[in-house]
């Protein structure tokens, strides 16, 4: 399938006069959170709200600053979190993707806005009861 890269706009929540970051974020759907460099955080002021413990691709586990509030942008849509400071890239996870309503189309290629709500974000408030699943 490939990797796929989302162009973001990162912000710090709490301290909007200072100039949000842009990053080409890897799309990464066995990921669940927003993960940033060092430097990113760095220019953005983010706070450190506490340590956590991630499990990384290996298999190994690792104590991470989780920084935040931080919000982010992609196209039309934006969305609050937290992000873990790790790597030397951005990573977008699936919580970030499912809070802005945003798919990875493999066959462009590309992370776009859900073309079925292209307007406005859609998501789930509560689960089906279990006879209309």
């Amino acid at each position: 399938m490939g990797l796929r890269h989302a162009r973001l706009r990162l912000t710090n929540a709490r301290r909007p006069e200072l100039a949000p970051v842009e990053v080409d974020a890897l799309a990464d759907a066995g990921a669940l959170h927003l993960c940033i460099p060092q430097h990113v955080a760095i220019q953005l002021q983010l706070e450190e709200l506490e340590k956590r413990e991630i499990t990384i691709a290996d298999g190994s586990k690792r104590l991470v600053p989780y920084m935040g509030p931080v919000m982010v942008s992609f196209a039309n849509r934006r969305c609050y979190v937290g992000a873990m400071v790790i790597g030397d890239e951005a990573l977008l996870g699936t919580i970030p993707m499912e809070d802005m309503d945003l798919v990875v189309l493999p066959g462009a290629r590309q992370v776009a806005v859900n073309p079925e709500n292209p307007n406005i974000a859609v998501s789930i408030a509560k689960g089906l009861p279990p006879a209309a699943r």
